[in-house]
């Protein structure tokens, strides 16, 4: 009876060495990649982007290029987008400019097409706002143009801690302007194609960022011109049609959703882009650059490619002195 009790008492006592050892014989537990946590995120760390602020444009090779619109940063300009979008004006609007790791551009190449009457014609400098009253998630992590880069309400922000503006980062969309003080009217709009034009921030309008068909303007033929500006008769690509996803019917709308700023999974996103523990990495850079965190977006339903139709003819360009 001795014997047995105290056999039971030894056993009870390597129980927890026992548990330990086969717990430090387990592999420790892999992280998960920003595309898992990205895969994983429920329902309610997506915020769908309102069909107001989408902008579609529909290219003459029957491509699609969707663009949210950020009227909080950008109030004026994006009014003006919207009146220029519903009054058809972008309608045979040509790709202009495509400079290679920079930005294509398109707009009215003559310049004397007219605007619609209830456009603001000179907007104020929307170039940065105050940061109050934005809910800013700052990354605190370090960054060459601004003292705090980080995120509010899906976007991708820069602040100096009082103002607070959208950075220059690949598929951001601006307003091309003259030289100050003109601010543009966002008649002519560029997309951010190559390595983000920091230099930009707080210079021109930031109005929003493509959220798909991105390749449609990265993959375009370079402009062999100054700043990547087509020759006179170059065939370039045309808008055939642009459009609010809040006008069309909702069975035709595309939605977005956009990961909630705010949520706890995208902070794990940010953690793990920033601390890459992928079989891949070696060491993880313990850094990360806020055009490297722009906000995951996913479309809500299957994207579908517009309907085919007619192609426009192409118009002579001319070339230009401005520059995004």
């Amino acid at each position: 009876m001795y014997h047995g009790m105290m056999n039971n008492r030894i056993r009870i006592a390597l129980l927890p060495l026992a548990l330990g050892a086969l717990a430090a014989a387990s592999p420790p537990k892999k992280a998960l990649t920003p595309s898992e946590i990205v895969d994983r995120a429920p329902p309610s760390a997506w915020e769908e982007v309102p069909a107001e602020n989408l902008l579609l444009f529909d290219l003459d090779d029957h491509r699609r290029v969707v663009i949210a619109l950020a009227p909080g940063f950008a109030p004026v300009h994006v009014a003006n987008i919207r009146k220029l979008v519903r009054a058809g004006w972008f309608t045979g609007i040509t790709i202009n400019r495509v400079q290679d790791n920079y930005v294509t551009q398109w707009g009215d190449v003559t310049e004397k097409k007219p605007l619609p009457a209830d456009i603001v014609a000179h907007p104020p400098a929307e170039y940065e706002r105050p940061v109050g009253g934005l809910a800013f998630r700052p990354m605190g992590l370090r960054d060459a143009y601004a003292a705090q880069t980080g995120h509010a309400g899906g976007w991708p922000v820069a602040s100096d801690g009082k103002r607070a503006w959208l950075p220059h980062c690949y598929a951001m969309v601006g307003v091309g302007r003259n030289l100050a003080p003109d601010t543009g009217t966002g008649a002519e709009l560029y997309a951010v194609i190559g390595h983000g034009p920091r230099h930009l921030d707080r210079n021109i309008a930031t109005v929003g960022r493509v959220l798909a068909g991105i390749e449609a303007l990265s993959a375009l033929p370079r402009g062999t011109e100054a700043l990547g500006f087509y020759k006179a008769d170059a065939p370039r690509p045309a808008i055939a049609r642009a459009r609010i996803a809040a006008d069309m019917p909702v069975a035709e709308r595309p939605r977005f959703e956009v990961m909630r700023s705010d949520s706890a999974d995208f902070g794990n996103w940010l953690s793990a882009r920033a601390n890459r523990k992928d079989d891949f990495f070696v060491r993880p850079a313990g850094a990360l650059d806020i055009c490297n965190a722009l906000p995951p977006v996913r479309a809500a339903v299957s994207f579908r490619r517009p309907k085919k139709r007619p192609e426009l003819s192409p118009r002579p360009i001319l070339s230009r002195s401005s520059s995004a």
